[in-house]
């Protein structure tokens, strides 16, 4: 039982889009939106440093930004777990 509860705090969950729409977070809390990139979403900001894409799990879709630097794995249609406020 101790054990299970120690890992607990360890466990790297996150939100798949439909579970963020139905309870969003609260405003400023850390969170991690899990999903697939959706096709022809990804667009590059006018800063040429921010991007803003679409996540969804086929049930809802959420918008994110990220500033920096993307890994080479990031495509359209891929898999993304995103950490954010």
């Amino acid at each position: 039982m101790l054990a299970a509860w120690a890992l607990r705090s360890q466990a790297n969950y996150f939100y798949v889009p439909s579970e963020m729409a139905e309870k969003p977070p609260e405003v400023g809390q850390a969170v991690r939106l899990g999903g697939l990139v959706e096709q022809g979403s990804i667009k590059t900001m006018a800063d040429g440093v921010t991007i803003a894409f679409v996540v969804g799990d086929g049930k809802a879709r959420m918008p994110v930004r990220y500033a920096g630097i993307v890994p080479a794995l990031f495509v359209e249609g891929s898999g993304v777990v995103a950490e954010g406020r």
